[in-house]
């Protein structure tokens, strides 16, 4: 379920000679099937008579009732005190991980209030969040990970992997990007009709579909044909997410945890899988490769990892966890993922502290996401070079391309300047 924030108030049209008027400004916040254990807490109700114990009537009425009114009994500005308004947040909670109101409370509110200082300064979302972040420009578009195979708890297959990914970095622009994925998402279901049959067209949470396949050297040859059939082949690059907390066991990673027989491995042997998939494919980014609190193995595979090594489950978009992970070299990369933490500011702070460690910083939607396009502007903001939002398919995925591509037309049309991060999507923040 979705929790609705609003904030209304006194904001300047810039179209309407600074005249007052009151506008209502809202959001809607994500939740995710595959949770890491440091991330922000949602608040659910646990009534099991209604929406099977998910419901979230509880967050909504902490908005209404207790951080909406001590908001506006701050009388901060929308325009100039973000940070004063999620410190607040934070403090009217009072729990170290947002438990006591709900993180999902909370965020609804902090994207809202975003969404309204962008209003009072009469500038885009995004040009706000790079004001923000103070990201330089010019303004980047980002490379889109389209999550095309599913697997792990996002699907009903056997496959342990979780996310399969293509990226079109050869791609002109945006929205020559979201045709090419378009193109090979159209492809890979012929693909797999000829493979499988049509009920292998079946899709899992993100939109990808989850054929009847179990190792993830099947998986990455079925986007090997469909790329090749597009005539994409060296133009669109691959990209896996385990999400390998989901099947780790006493110490150990068990690759058949969906299926009937046991297929366990140990951190090296799981490392050794991955580096004859690197080998193999052309994949260019690996996330979650090991279990959130497998330090050893983290540390060990990033010593000689080819790849952009993201952290999502093992950071949580929390500064503490990569403070923890610099110090033990444990990746180069942060997942952000604004529910994770639970404020607008936090995120941008996370990815500030990842960027000055000189790693790259991969924004992320979540399996159970909204048609809140947010995270498409919180993109371009923070010039990440990437996203991943699933597949060309349903419309909370949708929504988010539509985003870009609308951004990238209001970027040209004003006359400034706009890159597609393409192969430079790892470095492209710094450029």
């Amino acid at each position: 379920m979705d929790v609705f924030g609003a904030l209304s108030g006194d904001t300047k049209d810039p179209s309407s000679s600074g005249r007052d008027f009151d506008r209502q400004f809202q959001a809607l916040v994500p939740s995710g099937a595959s949770k890491g254990d440091y991330e922000a807490i949602e608040l659910r109700d646990d009534n099991k008579d209604v929406y099977g114990g998910k419901g979230v009537e509880t967050a909504v009425h902490n908005v209404e009732n207790v951080l909406g009114p001590a908001l506006i009994k701050a009388k901060l500005d929308v325009a100039t005190d973000l940070k004063k308004i999620d410190a607040l947040l934070r403090e009217v909670d009072g729990s170290k991980d947002k438990s006591k109101l709900g993180a999902n409370a909370i965020l609804g509110i902090s994207m809202a209030c975003a969404r309204a200082g962008a209003a009072a300064r009469g500038v885009p979302l995004y040009e706000f969040l790079r004001e923000e972040s103070g990201s330089k420009k010019p303004y980047v578009m980002p490379v889109p990970f389209f999550n095309v195979l599913n697997g792990g708890v996002h699907s009903g297959n056997t496959m342990a992997f979780q996310e399969c990914m293509i990226a079109p970095v050869g791609a002109r622009s945006m929205a020559h990007a979201v045709q090419m994925g378009s193109e090979v998402y159209q492809e890979l279901k012929k693909v797999l009709t000829k493979a499988f049959g049509p009920t292998a067209t079946g899709i899992g949470d993100e939109g990808g579909f989850a054929p009847p396949i179990s190792q993830p050297h099947e998986a990455l040859d079925l986007l090997v044909t469909a790329v090749e059939n597009c005539g994409y082949t060296g133009r669109i690059k691959f990209a896996i997410d385990p999400a390998s907390s989901e099947f780790y066991r006493g110490g150990e990673y068990d690759l058949g945890f969906k299926g009937k027989t046991s297929e366990k491995y140990t951190g090296e042997k799981l490392g050794d899988l991955y580096r004859q998939l690197l080998d193999r494919y052309p994949i260019i980014l690996l996330e979650d490769p090991y279990a959130q609190d497998d330090w050893p193995s983290w540390t060990a595979f990033n010593k000689t990892c080819p790849v952009e090594l993201v952290g999502d489950d093992l950071l949580a978009t929390n500064v503490d966890r990569i403070e923890e992970a610099e110090e033990k070299t444990a990746c180069n990369s942060l997942l952000l993922k604004i529910n994770q933490i639970g404020t607008i500011t936090e995120a941008l702070s996370a990815a500030k502290m990842a960027y000055e460690l000189g790693w790259s910083v991969f924004v992320s939607h979540r399996s159970g996401e909204t048609t809140d396009d947010f995270i498409a502007d919180l993109t371009v903001g923070l010039r990440t070079g990437h996203l991943k939002s699933g597949s060309p398919c349903r419309g909370e995925r949708v929504a988010k391309y539509n985003r870009l591509m609308d951004i990238e037309d209001e970027i040209k049309a004003s006359g400034a300047e706009v890159m597609y991060a393409g192969v430079e999507l790892r470095t492209i923040h710094s450029a």
